[in-house]
Order: C-alpha cells, then structure tokens, then sequence
C-alpha cells in the first residue's frame, strides 16, 4: 500500500502488552477499552511508535512486561531515544482508558491506566497533545506513524474480529 507522497506504508495490528516503532510509514492500529494506547512522535525526524496497555503499573521484579503501563510507557520512550529521538522532538497521545464494569468492579483501571500514562509521560518531559480517553465506549485506534495523524472510532462493544483483525488471513 502507498500513502498519499507515494511512499510504501505497512500496517501493523498491535496487541496488549506490545510496543511498535515503525521508521517506515506505517497505519498501526489497535483496539481498546480499559487499556490505553500512548502514541509518540518525533516531529523533526517524523516518525512515531505506540504501545498497548492493560494495567496500570507493576514494581515487582521479574514481573515487569509492557502489559503494564508504566513500564510500557518507559519502554515506548527509550526506543524513540535509542532510535536517535531527542526529548525535545517528542510529543504524545493517549487513548483509551474506559470505564469497563466487568474488570473495575473494585477499582477503576482505565482511569488509573490514564493517570499512570500522564504521570510517566510529563515526568520524561513529552508534551501530550492530544488525549481520547475515559467514558464507557471501546475503542479501535488507527494511528498513521508518518503523519502522527490518528482515526478512533468508538464502539459500544468489541467484537473478537477487532482483537484479532489478521488471524483469519494467514
């Protein structure tokens, strides 16, 4: 597929607990509903990266996977460092976080997701630009790495095509 300067763009479901840096044009995209997505952007160099959360955070060691948002946050900055980014360079967005009865019974985790995300985010020094988050309403998210452009479509319920768009086609 070729986006609209002629240039190859992939695209790339991303699941829980997976962080995406694309280089190359890339549509990644996602689905949510408690869990957050932070996109990041290196506006000189143009590109970006995303991650894909469940909870909000873990201190155990040995435990710390990038289902957890502060360590997937963390995680989705210093590959954007690695990869040449400069703080300076780099700006946010978030989505997600929706208030889900089912796994927030106890306690509400889309918002304590959210939180976690901003917490990390202003600590590192990333301006966040951009925010869908909170409500009752799924997600799908569809976040173009070249442009920083992103299309979210809100649903009242997932459907497991939408978790798994890809897997009938292999």
């Amino acid at each position: 597929m070729r986006n609209e300067k002629g240039l190859t763009q992939y695209q790339y479901f991303l699941s829980p607990g997976y962080i995406y840096l694309a280089r190359a044009p890339t549509i990644i995209s996602t689905v949510l509903g408690s869990g957050v997505s932070v996109c990041v952007y290196d506006k000189k160099e143009m590109f970006g990266a995303m991650n894909c959360f469940l909870y909000p955070e873990i201190r155990e060691q040995g435990k710390t996977t990038a289902l957890y948002g502060n360590v997937a946050t963390i995680a989705l900055i210093r590959l954007m460092l690695q990869e040449g980014s400069k703080p300076k360079h780099l700006v946010a967005q978030i989505f997600g976080g929706a208030y889900n009865e089912e796994v927030s019974k106890v306690r509400d985790v889309g918002s304590e997701n959210v939180r976690v995300a901003r917490k990390v985010l202003s600590r590192s020094g990333i301006k966040i630009i951009s925010e869908d988050v909170g409500g009752t309403l799924g997600r799908k998210v569809v976040y173009d790495s070249y442009t920083n452009e992103v299309a979210v479509l809100k649903v009242e319920r997932l459907r497991q095509s939408d978790w798994y768009p890809y897997e009938g086609s292999r």
